[in-house]
């Protein structure tokens, strides 16, 4: 999560309008009434244990552990038979790293659900798969960061599947968000569908430690016409949705807004919502393990992604309208 290093802030103008457009209609019926699938909070846990591992040595872009970690999730996404993007769920990127300055090579996990409309409006649904790997020997295993994220997504993939979206969902769970968003970075910047079709972008980064149940909803100072989503979703939610952390502030940490791969997404002009839980003492740390994550809490917290994922799909054509993509 929330790469070391934030890039530059982008000033990007802001639609004051559209609102309105995004506010639920009288006869419309809530994501959670009209979907009949359930998470099965049994596989989240598996999926966050698995990817948490020892085995999985930290994760860390370009090593045997990320490899691992990798082939875990292609098994998961081709077990629900979700359709590989181009052929391939693996699409490999290079880039130049920030501390030695050689080249590294990562791999993106790419997957498609189709919707069904005609439209060409798609959303891409991320959260990064890497981590930091091993430190003196110890493993940092990365649960919540970024673990969770993954779980989540896979979660949200297997809704789709059952519950099949209005538009074109692209699932891609990225590499490399440790060494400055690389993943995202590379998808943005060779996107397997015309860039004007991505809509929107609903990234997760750390969500399963909070001992106060908060997973922030961040992007709304950026695009306000998402308000409504957000206000909808976290009133059915069973943990607190707050939105924040994404206004520009001289206080470090204060912004988070360039800090996890929806920034990338940002820098293009694709609105976004960032979903994660905020810093506590396993950041970073070694005792980022799945035994130290609020298991309960992580489980409330996937629902609620997959409601927020629902929903946006269900508005992607007024997000279209309101942000003039």
């Amino acid at each position: 999560m929330r790469a070391i290093l934030a890039t530059t802030a982008i000033s990007l103008a802001i639609l004051a309008t559209g609102c309105a457009a995004l506010q639920p209609g009288a006869m419309e019926s809530s994501a959670a009434e009209q979907a009949a699938w359930t998470l099965d909070r049994s596989q989240l846990l598996t999926d966050l244990q698995v990817l948490a591992a020892d085995d999985m040595e930290g994760r860390a872009v370009a090593t045997d552990g990320n490899a691992r970690a990798r082939a875990y999730i292609i098994a998961r996404l081709e077990a629900m038979g979700a359709e590989p993007v181009d052929g391939d769920y693996e699409h490999a990127f290079s880039f130049e790293s920030r501390r030695t300055g050689e080249k590294m090579d990562g791999i993106n996990i790419l997957a498609r659900i189709g919707g069904s409309s005609d439209s060409d409006r798609t959303m891409v649904v991320t959260a990064h798969y890497d981590h930091v790997g091993m430190r003196d020997g110890q493993i940092w295993n990365g649960a919540d960061d970024n673990a969770s994220g993954v779980a989540s997504v896979l979660a949200v993939a297997e809704m789709f599947l059952a519950e099949p979206p209005e538009h074109d969902v692209i699932i891609a769970l990225v590499d490399a968000e440790e060494n400055g968003l690389q993943g995202a970075r590379a998808f943005v910047e060779n996107p397997p569908i015309p860039a004007e079709d991505i809509t929107f972008n609903l990234n997760m980064d750390m969500v399963a430690m909070s001992t106060d149940r908060i997973l922030w909803a961040v992007g709304t100072y950026h695009y306000p016409f998402l308000t409504p989503i957000v206000d909808d979703v976290a009133e059915r939610a069973s943990v607190a949705m707050p939105m924040g952390y994404d206004e520009p502030t001289e206080e470090p940490g204060g912004d988070w807004t360039n800090l996890t791969d929806s920034g990338a997404f940002h820098a293009a002009g694709i609105p976004f919502i960032y979903l994660g839980v905020d810093f506590h003492p396993h950041y970073h740390q070694p005792t980022d393990t799945y035994e130290n994550m609020t298991l309960d809490f992580f489980q409330d917290a996937a629902a609620a992604v997959a409601d927020f994922a629902r929903v946006s799909d269900q508005r992607l054509d007024m997000i279209g309208e309101a942000s003039g993509r």
